[in-house]
Formats: structure tokens, C-alpha cells, sequence
């Protein structure tokens, strides 16, 4: 299974950076894809209309700006969110106590803030070596983990390289109270990736599929409740048995959820608390559901490489085409 070939590549560090050497590699990008690559001092906000175009990572129109990750935390303290409806991808991942952190991926559009932030996580290096040189925003992390993400191929964003990015809200307690402002976190950052091709496809569904109307990922200590509404042709997310929403954008809601069944290992690191912190493979294959348009597929999915893309097939081994809009994915043991 060819995981990396409809992917294109950017001169730069890793997998492709956002910025070229020549102005002959800028006229290739502009003739190819229909817009060019950021230059220098030019945030994601100021790129014109006319470098609009289909995202990667939604299938909608929108451009495909540099790609920004954000740990965001979800314990009942930390809700609601804010700018989570703008993400093309919500990750969720297990983490210590058995609890869920959330890790969205922005790129066709920057919502003014996102937050609560929170700390990253082991898991969180591999996971977004797909994206190429991405920028992650993130509290913190334990000093024993500090040198693995420096030297991934990242621009790590944590408040302290990155201050004017980051603000504190009066209206909830530390630390659940941290915000990101994407345009100054991008501006922070060196050489990111725009978004590329990780492997998803968009367009009609399958033939096969069961009607479902409801389903439910469980955690050792949270859970995620996914119940289609026809009306608006999408999954609506609730938190521990309470419907999910953002403070500037109503109702949380999916297009399509992938629950991707991974291993869940323990890992070397441990919280402030001494609690083990899981490590979630995303490297390997397995097993996935897929629930879009009021049905539910059977699927598998393949990613051989960390740089590799993220596969998923039927089970007839054909590509299996997600539905149009914000893509959940959630990784649990299975």
C-alpha cells in the first residue's frame, strides 16, 4: 500500500518548510497548486483570497496554511472550549488517570483564541510527524521530555517561546485557564509546514455500512457520545454524557469520526503526580470505525513510517472516503 506518494514535498528541513529558496520554486508552487508559499514575515491571516483552495485535511474549500497543532485540555474544569470548532482535526488521546486530552490540528482557518491549553505528551511527537515541520502550542512538558521535543522535527510553541502568544482568562482557575492566539503563535514560528496530503480521502460514501444513530467511545475515565443529526448532516460530540460546546461557536459537531483501535502501552514518563503517562502507537495498523452520513464502516488503517500517511481502507482494501467538514479521530486501545 503506497502511503506517501500523492504527497508534495517543500524545499526545507523534515518533510517540507513553508518558505523556498528561489523565486522559480515559488512560480512551480503557484502553476501546480494554485498558490504559493509563505514568505518570510507574512502571517497565515495575510494571504490573499486567490490562494484559496481544497483543504487536506477536510475536503472544503479553504487555503492550506501552515499547519498548528494545540494540546487542549478536557477535564470537566477545562469546558467549555474555545476555537475547537475551527479545527479541521480533533485528536483525542488518553492520558494519565485514565483521563482524555485533546490535541487539534488548524490550518484552513485560525480562530482568534484556542484554549484551555495544556501540557504535551510523548505520543504527541509521533502523531504529528505526518504534518511534516508543524508548530505545537502547548503549556509545558516534564523536563525528562523537553530534549525529545526539541529535537523533533516541530516548532515547539510553549509560552515561553512564544509569550506575546499566550494569555491568561480571569473567568475560570489556573491552569485551565491558558490561551493561544494562532496568528501570533504562527508568527513565533520558523519554517512550518503548510498543510500536505496525510492520507485522508473525501467524496461519496461507501455502498456498505449499517444505520446508526448513536455511538460511544469509552475511556478508563471519560467518554465521547457521538449521535448523528440528519439535520445537520452531522455526528454532534458530547462529553461524559453532557452536550459539547464552544463559548464562540455553539454546539460541538463532526462530520465524520474515525475511532482508530491502537495499542496503549505505559510509557517512561510520569505526571508531577508520580501517575504513569500512557503512550499511544499511531505507527503500525489495526482496526477503525467510521461513522459519516448516519452509517457506520468497518475499516482498517496503515501507517508504515512516523513521515508516512495515515491510511484507511474498507474491508475490501479500497480508500474509504470521509465525509466533508471537521474529521474526529479518536485513538483508544482496542
Amino acid at each position: 500500500m503506497d502511503t506517501n506518494s500523492s504527497r508534495g514535498r517543500r524545499a526545507g528541513p523534515g518533510r517540507g518548510g513553508t518558505m523556498v529558496a528561489a523565486s522559480t520554486a515559488a512560480v512551480l508552487a503557484l502553476s501546480l497548486f494554485g498558490c504559493t508559499d509563505r514568505e518570510p514575515g507574512t502571517d497565515a491571516s495575510a494571504r490573499p483570497e486567490k490562494q484559496q483552495r481544497t483543504s487536506y485535511f477536510t475536503g472544503m474549500p479553504g487555503r492550506s496554511g501552515p499547519v498548528l497543532a494545540v494540546k487542549i485540555d478536557n477535564v470537566p474544569p477545562a469546558r467549555p472550549h474555545t476555537g475547537l470548532g475551527a479545527a479541521d482535526i480533533v485528536y483525542v488521546e488518553q492520558v494519565e488517570s485514565g483521563l482524555s486530552r485533546i490535541l487539534a490540528v488548524f490550518s484552513s482557518q485560525l480562530p482568534p483564541r484556542v484554549g484551555p491549553v495544556r501540557s504535551a505528551r510523548e505520543s504527541d511527537i509521533a502523531l504529528l510527524r505526518q504534518f511534516g515541520r508543524p508548530a505545537l502550542a502547548y503549556s509545558g512538558a516534564q523536563s525528562a521530555l523537553r530534549p525529545l521535543i526539541d529535537a523533533a522535527p516541530m516548532a515547539a510553541l510553549p509560552p515561553g517561546k512564544a509569550p506575546g502568544a499566550f494569555v491568561r482568562s480571569g473567568d475560570r482557575p489556573a491552569p485551565h485557564n491558558l490561551y493561544v492566539r494562532p496568528d501570533r503563535a504562527l508568527a513565533a514560528a520558523d519554517d512550518v509546514s503548510d498543510a500536505s496530503d496525510i492520507g485522508m480521502r473525501f467524496g461519496p460514501a461507501p455502498d456498505e455500512g449499517r444505520p446508526v444513530d448513536e455511538h460511544t467511545v469509552r475511556y478508563p475515565s471519560a467518554r465521547f457520545t457521538f449521535t448523528w443529526s440528519a439535520e445537520q448532516k452531522r455526528w454532534l460530540v458530547a462529553f461524559d454524557g453532557t452536550a459539547a460546546r464552544t463559548t464562540d461557536g455553539g454546539p460541538l459537531g463532526a462530520a465524520t469520526v474515525v475511532v482508530q483501535y491502537t495499542q496503549v502501552r505505559p510509557s517512561q514518563f510520569r505526571d508531577r503526580s508520580g501517575s504513569v503517562s500512557p503512550y499511544t502507537e499511531t505507527v503500525g495498523s489495526g482496526t477503525a470505525l467510521v461513522l459519516r452520513d448516519g452509517r457506520a464502516h468497518d475499516a482498517r488503517w496503515q501507517r508504515t513510517t512516523e513521515g508516512g500517511d495515515t491510511v484507511f481502507t474498507d474491508t475490501a482494501g479500497e480508500r474509504l472516503n470521509f465525509a466533508r467538514g471537521q474529521v474526529w479521530v479518536l485513538l483508544t486501545a482496542g
